[in-house]
Parts: C-alpha cells; sequence; structure tokens
C-alpha cells in the first residue's frame, strides 16, 4: 500500500517504508522520521518557490514537476548512449514496494495539506504510466 504523510506526523507502526521526498531534508531534522532521502522525488527548488510566491498556480506545478519527473539527461559524461529518464526507475521501485507492503512518501508539508507534491507523486507511482 502506497500512503502519504508529513514526515513530522508520528511515526506509526504501519508506515512500512518511509520515504522523504525533498528537494532539502530541513536543518537539524533527526534521521530517525525517515528511512530513505530522495531528494530527486522532491520538485526543483526553481518549482518549488514559483508555487510557494504564487508566481505559478497549482494546476502549472502539477503539470511541471510531473514533467520533471521524467527529464531525460545524461547520467553522467562518460556514458554516451546510456540516458537517464527521470526517475522512473526510482518510481517503479517504489510502486513495486508498495505492491509487497506499506510505503510511505512523506514532505514537509502540514499532515492535512491538500496541495502538495506528495500526492502528485503518489498519483504518478500508482498510474500506468511508470
Amino acid at each position: 500500500m502506497l500512503k502519504t504523510k508529513s514526515v513530522y506526523s508520528p511515526v506509526a507502526e504501519n508506515d512500512g517504508l518511509r520515504i522523504l521526498a525533498t528537494r532539502f531534508r530541513g536543518r537539524g531534522m533527526s534521521s530517525s522520521l525517515y528511512d530513505v532521502w530522495t531528494p530527486a522525488l522532491g520538485p526543483s527548488e526553481q518549482l518549488l518557490k514559483a508555487v510557494q510566491s504564487e508566481k505559478i498556480a497549482w494546476a502549472a506545478f502539477t503539470r511541471d514537476f510531473k514533467k520533471e519527473l521524467f527529464l531525460d539527461g545524461p547520467i553522467d559524461s562518460r556514458n554516451k548512449t546510456i540516458k537517464n529518464h527521470g526517475q522512473k526507475s526510482t518510481l517503479r521501485l517504489i510502486k513495486a514496494l508498495a505492491r509487497e507492503g506499506n510505503v510511505t512518501l512523506m514532505c514537509h508539508c502540514d499532515e492535512d495539506a491538500k496541495q502538495c507534491h506528495r500526492h502528485i507523486l503518489r498519483e504518478v507511482i500508482l498510474s500506468n504510466r511508470v
């Protein structure tokens, strides 16, 4: 089962694998609040700042965040043919783990935040796109 919650919400036994999906871990944040930190699954700093400052609407943020998850680019300069196809492999891994047990996607937003990238991330993982 794939769930979402705030990293600041109490740890629950049924959380399973707790994944912090943010670009920034948080100053002074204890690593006991999560099992794995995956900064590449958070929105880019530029996109995050744009939505937080209301320079873009939530719909535009959602569209652009989904695009960011699948952006192509080189893994490194030594590989001419192997390309990075965004986070597709990581998303597939999370989807497979969630079929076998509980996985909780987390970020810094409040528990009851409706407009939070963790909900978009969950939707993308559960879609047929990955």
